[in-house]
């Protein structure tokens, strides 16, 4: 069985505040279910988007798995609303995650799933 979303998330930002990644709630998804994106801030401003993996690319069902979105562009802040407004549109129950992460992926691991090119 899928962790909640509600759980998930707490786990998450505390997991990544203390490893030194600051993490903060941006919005408040529907609690068992919500679709979880995840902003990655860089040091040049610009934010790298992680929104749940398609069907067929995540390994498990139970697990959930991520994957880099907007084609691995790196989002401007009007670029980045854009998009959310978009995801929004589509989905009112998601969550939303802002982390400091001047490279890599932080505290994701065995989490982010790259799809075949």
């Amino acid at each position: 069985m899928r962790l909640k979303s509600d759980f998930w998330v707490q786990a998450y930002i505390r997991q990544c505040n203390d490893a030194g990644h600051p993490a903060v709630l941006v919005r408040r998804g529907q609690a068992d279910a919500g679709a979880i994106f995840i902003q990655l801030l860089r040091a040049d401003g610009t934010t790298t988007l992680l929104g749940p993996a398609p069907a067929g690319l995540d390994a498990t069902s139970t697990d959930r798995q991520f994957c880099v979105r907007a084609d691995g562009a790196a989002l401007d802040p009007p670029e980045l609303s854009a998009r959310m407004a978009d995801e929004l549109a589509f989905d009112r129950d998601l969550w939303i995650i802002e982390v400091e992460a001047r490279e890599g992926f932080p505290c994701l691991d065995d989490s982010l799933v790259m799809p075949d090119t």
